[in-house]
């Protein structure tokens, strides 16, 4: 019922995400990926874009900010990075990070380092 008016839907490796008209989001699936977004639901307001790994999910929203919720391996907690997180314009993943590219053109990275969620020495 919830599904109505979807504007866009992403997927990790076990579950999906749409943003619907209004920008809000509706998860479901893999709880553990993604699947269950309670935690962050009340900041899933007014979501532009988002992003996935193989479990977890980032969604920019109109004021440029990040939330990002799913396995926390996975990149599902960018609260190591969240002040750094502001004026961004996109984001791309990794299998278990992502990049977000800002509106200055620097790149902030958070998830799993092995897989490029750590871009300090670049």
């Amino acid at each position: 019922d919830q599904l109505r008016n979807v504007r866009h839907i992403q997927a990790t490796y076990t579950a999906f995400a749409a943003i619907l008209a209004d920008g809000s989001v509706v998860a479901w699936g893999n709880s553990i990926f993604g699947g269950d977004c309670s935690e962050v639901q009340d900041q899933l307001m007014n979501v532009q874009q988002i992003q996935a790994t193989e479990g977890a999910f980032a969604a920019i929203l109109t004021d440029e900010s990040v939330v990002a919720w799913g396995d926390l391996g996975d990149g599902g907690d960018c609260s190591a990075v969240q002040d750094q997180l502001r004026n961004v314009r996109h984001i791309q993943a990794t299998y278990t990070a992502f990049a977000a590219i800002l509106a200055d053109g620097s790149v902030v990275a958070w998830g799993n380092p092995d897989n490029g969620g750590d871009c300090s020495a670049v």
